[in-house]
């Protein structure tokens, strides 16, 4: 009898949890109404969730809650609430929920993005920084204006494949960056697979089942045949770690080749040897950087070529600054980025306009009960980055559907600064997230967007193709793909050369750089010459005298003294950007010299070997038969004593 009694209170517990399973405790931030159990599930559109966002912003507040099943969600659609509670409170805002479908499922666990906020995280995050810096994000800009050039290129053989272009544009930077080799065409079976494979992922992560599966685990064990996405997130996880495990064992092999140039898996493979993490988890770290930067810098330049055809007017602007400033001879580089402003407001106008992460990608969550404008933000919950609706807020920026960089025309601060602005007001746009979380590669992508605007305005008129009436085919600007990245949906243009000089010159920039550093038949690099800063220092090397291998890398530039009894000169230059028989030349020559502080007393002394090199992670590259090609008879019988096998040795050898 007691038995009884006691499964009837036990089942009258469950249904009274199930009864308030769903529902917004009156502390809560306010929303629209819940369902018993369901929450605000049944409200879930199933695409452009966004425009609905933005509704509920405006009939519940800057700061509202959904209810999703036993999960709950807080949306923030403010500048200040974002700045108030993930910039400033980034302590207890900056872990993630469970995401059963998109993490456990289709990633493994291992995908940084949706990874929980712990010593793992952080630990990964601090050796992503290490590639994507402002000061490393400088040394880029030779990748950047490589592959920009071939863009270009194409644009001009191949228009009407202008989406591939811009992507095969951002794969192969990333790739140079991360696995140290180019994406040097599109039809790539990876590259496709990877572009494919970002479709695939938005899809099963977008269906209701996703939802309810992190809503309600108790469904997780249903067989697969009752829930098919959970089969989908599966097989797309073990093609996608096939690639990636592809990528990262494929540097591993050039690592130990000696014949992988400076990139992210040279660290990486270094911290793996002292962390003792797997090769799955190293391959989805750089598979989590190849997504990043291959897929937000094509989605918002894509918009970018939709901007400029339903907005002529504000091309013509832009190519008249662009001509202004910059001429017929030559085509735009960073060094101009000071005098185009208005290209700069176009750039933020189009992350604004058209934000590829429209509603923060991935949602924070908060490791801790918070209170805000009165209301409970309870430990655990979902917090939302509201990108569509800040940008669409129409207090925030009138007429927002209007594409127009007057908006920006007096912001003279980087993205990155934009972002750390105590000044909520005074950010320009969201789209690479908040707080601890924010894109990493910010600074990287400010440069690549700039040189691809800037170049494309210079080049091309984008205009409209004529349907069979003969009249201009405009794409809807509202029309966007579903997924964590957005973009619009694909639209036709033309891109037709301003002039044939333009025509021209873009042909034989791309020839030239083609042949000056890539391999004839790979098109990989043979050697990377990237000059970023404006000061760079000459070492006279004595090889029998060079400094403890050990010594970390970065103490270069500040205690030069270090390196045994080697002179060390400091060398000024305005363009550091010089093809290395140039540079060579310059340095041996007419380049300025003076002393640095040193510790020895010793008499500086020139000797035979004088190598270039650069203060802030950059430097001059060349290995395999190439470094023994130029660099050899230079140091003669003494290169034997030097091997590059990756950038640390090559720093040292150097």
């Amino acid at each position: 009898m007691l038995t009884l009694q006691l499964f009837f209170v036990a089942l009258a517990a469950i249904f009274v949890r199930l009864l308030f399973t769903g529902r917004r405790p009156k502390n809560y931030p306010p929303g629209p109404p819940t369902l018993p159990i369901l929450g605000n599930i049944h409200l879930m559109p199933k695409r452009d969730a966004h425009l609905q966002f933005r509704k509920w912003a405006d009939e519940y507040g800057p700061v509202y809650s959904l209810i999703l099943g036993t999960k709950p969600f807080i949306v923030l659609s403010s500048a200040q609430a974002v700045k108030d509670l993930l910039d400033k409170k980034s302590a207890l805002y900056s872990d993630r929920q469970e995401m059963y479908v998109g993490q456990i499922l289709g990633s493994g666990g291992l995908r940084l993005l949706m990874m929980g906020y712990g010593q793992t995280w952080r630990s990964f995050r601090k050796l992503v920084h290490s590639l994507l810096n402002v000061t490393a994000a400088k040394s880029y800009v030779p990748y950047q204006d490589l592959e920009n050039k071939q863009m270009l290129y194409e644009l001009v053989t191949q228009p009407d494949q202008f989406l591939q272009s811009i992507r095969r544009y951002s794969n192969a930077l990333t790739t140079t960056m991360v696995f140290g080799w180019r994406s040097p065409i599109y039809h790539d079976p990876k590259l496709e697979q990877l572009f494919n494979g970002f479709a695939e992922f938005a899809e099963i992560n977008q269906t209701g089942i996703a939802a309810l599966l992190d809503a309600f685990p108790v469904i997780r064990k249903l067989p697969d045949f009752l829930l098919p996405v959970q089969k989908k997130a599966k097989e797309l996880h073990k093609k996608e770690k096939d690639l990636y495990l592809s990528h990262w064992l494929k540097a591993k092999k050039d690592i130990a080749a000696g014949t992988i140039k400076p990139c992210f898996c040279v660290g990486l493979a270094e911290a793996q040897e002292k962390g003792g993490f797997d090769d799955d988890q190293a391959a989805y770290i750089s598979g989590t950087l190849l997504e990043a930067g291959s897929d937000t810098t094509s989605s918002t330049l894509y918009a970018f070529v939709q901007a400029m055809l339903l907005y002529p007017e504000v091309q013509r602007k832009a190519q008249e600054e662009i001509d202004k400033v910059v001429g017929r001879d030559r085509m735009p580089t960073m060094d101009d980025e000071v005098d185009l402003q208005y290209i700069r407001a176009c750039m933020k106008e189009t992350l604004r306009w058209m934000p590829t992460t429209i509603l923060g990608a991935v949602p924070h969550a908060v490791t801790q009960d918070d209170i805000y404008n009165g209301y409970l933000i309870p430990k655990g919950a979902g917090v939302l980055n509201n990108v569509w609706g800040i940008h669409m807020d129409p207090e925030r920026h009138l007429n927002p559907r209007q594409f127009n960089p007057e908006r920006y025309i007096d912001d003279l601060q980087s993205l990155a600064d934009a972002a750390a602005n105590p000044d909520a007001s005074k950010r320009d746009q969201f789209t690479f997230g908040a707080g601890r979380r924010i894109c990493p590669g910010i600074h990287v992508a400010e440069r690549s967007l700039f040189l691809g605007m800037s170049r494309i305005l210079w080049a091309f008129n984008i205009e409209p193709t004529l349907d069979e009436k003969g009249m201009p085919v405009l794409p809807d600007a509202d029309r966007l793909t579903q997924g964590f990245v957005c973009m619009p949906e694909e639209f036709p243009a033309k891109i037709v050369p301003r002039s044939s000089e333009k025509r021209d010159l873009v042909v034989k920039s791309w020839k030239q750089a083609e042949k000056e550093v890539l391999d004839p038949e790979t098109k990989q690099w043979l050697a990377i010459v990237v000059f970023a800063a404006t000061e760079a220092r000459i070492l006279h090397l004595q090889p029998e005298n060079t400094s403890n291998p050990n010594h970390p890398v970065e103490d270069l530039s500040e205690t030069p003294h270090f390196y045994g009894t080697n002179p060390v000169y400091s060398v000024s230059s305005v363009n550091m950007n010089k093809l290395v028989d140039n540079f060579w030349e310059w340095a041996l020559g007419d380049a300025p010299r003076t002393p640095v502080p040193y510790h020895d007393d010793d008499d500086l002394e020139w000797v035979t070997a004088v190598i270039p090199m650069v203060v802030t992670q950059s430097m001059m590259y060349y290995s395999g038969e190439a470094a023994m090609k130029h660099i050899g008879p230079r140091l003669g019988p003494d290169w034997d004593k030097f091997k590059a096998t990756d950038l640390r040795q090559f720093w040292y050898l150097l």
